[in-house]
């Protein structure tokens, strides 16, 4: 080998020969998958990912939500048969390979995608002894704006109910929340009189969050797409009172003009684009100004490169961009590992009070200082699986 080669490895040698892997760098192949299943609560459960390579490396990802379970995990099995020999620099290929399935099959298949791809990018950072968003460009936020999403741990859906998780979220240091009310607004909008009353309800539930949390905290709220063209332009006004950091999926995404006559008459922010995959789907969402704060999952959207390159198309039309993303600890901080350095980021989404565990899931333990996350500058994400508690709450 040549006096530059070995120069050109030298900063990998410690984590090569550790490894007991025989070959540089650029030649560490995908040689297996795990696939964990942790029960959380009725609202779906978590499915974490782990990738072994050549070198004895692995890394770890987030495939949650988005779809049945058992298609997820076949649809884990096929994409890794793909991806298994292969280099774990294949992120871009992966991408290409998986992408008819998820054009087909939709989120289900994209969070298997996304699942995979993430520990492609926790390896990377391990192999080169840096952190993940060191190759996403480096760091321009010191910490991450977390806000609390009790939607999914509010088991008591009357009004107090959502108050109580929301003067719970606030207690645990959190100063913005985020609920969806109008959740079971019945998805046939023909019978005016039974929208109105769930219409009412929500407002009613949204309300007495308000008051949990003082006029001084954010409240976010997220319709998931359950109105029309005229019933989304009138809750927008309905909500006016309530000061809303942003409102949230009003109408379904397509089209995006319905989205954006009510983005154009809206008081408040408007936010949106949870379920759209990747950049083609984004542009013209973006091009139409259907919301004013993009939300593209880390899950959904095709994985962390993609949401990067999502986050750019957003930088040049001057939107910012608030990834969604209500999942584990893992899934939280690939996500953050991309919000790092993203010019345009806003704030990152983060599934509050559906198990009392949901720390221990990770070693070190997933610790948030008053909302706020700091990422570890340990190589890759910075975290590991916690094997014991894995076996504790599997499925």
């Amino acid at each position: 080998m040549k006096r530059r080669q070995v120069l050109h490895f030298l900063p990998l040698t410690p984590l090569i020969a550790a490894s007991g892997a025989d070959r540089g760098a650029a030649s560490i192949t995908v040689t297996g998958l795990e696939v964990h299943q942790v029960r959380v609560n009725a609202r779906g459960n978590w499915i974490l990912t782990r990738i072994t390579t050549s070198a004895g490396i692995s890394g770890i990802g987030d495939a949650s939500h988005g779809g049945p379970d058992d298609a997820k995990l076949t649809l884990l099995r096929q994409f890794f048969e793909l991806l298994k020999g292969r280099s774990i620099y294949d992120v871009e290929w992966l991408r290409r390979a998986a992408e008819p399935e998820v054009l087909r099959r939709g989120s289900v298949a994209a969070v298997a995608l996304s699942g995979l791809e993430q520990c492609l990018w926790d390896i990377r950072g391990k192999i080169f002894s840096v952190p993940t968003y060191e190759l996403f460009g480096g760091r321009l936020h010191s910490r991450i704006r977390n806000y609390a999403n009790i939607n999914r741990s509010t088991e008591e859906r009357a009004p107090e109910g959502f108050a109580r998780m929301a003067q719970n979220a606030v207690k645990d240091g959190f100063d913005a929340i985020k609920l969806a009310p109008f959740d079971d607004m019945p998805r046939d909008l023909s019978d005016a009189a039974r929208v109105e009353e769930f219409t009412r309800l929500g407002i009613d539930r949204a309300s007495a969050v308000r008051s949990a949390i003082g006029p001084k905290r954010d409240l976010l709220i997220d319709v998931h797409s359950h109105l029309d063209l005229a019933r989304g332009l009138e809750l927008a006004q309905r909500l006016e009172p309530l000061n809303l950091f942003w409102l949230e999926e009003v109408t379904p995404a397509q089209p995006p003009d319905n989205l954006a006559a009510i983005n154009r008459a809206a008081k408040m922010p408007t936010a949106g684009g949870e379920a759209i995959y990747g950049v083609r789907g984004f542009l013209p969402y973006i091009a139409a100004k259907a919301v004013d704060i993009a939300m593209p999952d880390v899950k959904y959207c095709g994985g962390m490169l993609e949401l990067k390159k999502i986050a750019a198309i957003a930088e040049a039309a001057d939107m910012p961009v608030a990834p969604h993303g209500p999942a584990s600890p893992v899934g939280n901080v690939a996500a953050a590992h991309v919000c790092v350095g993203l010019p345009n980021f806003q704030i990152l989404e983060f599934a509050y009070g559906e198990v009392p565990w949901r720390p221990e899931l990770i070693d070190p333990p997933e610790e948030l200082v008053k909302g706020y996350l700091t990422l570890s500058r340990r190589p890759g994400f910075g975290i590991t699986l916690n094997d014991k508690a894995l076996a504790r709450y599997r499925v």
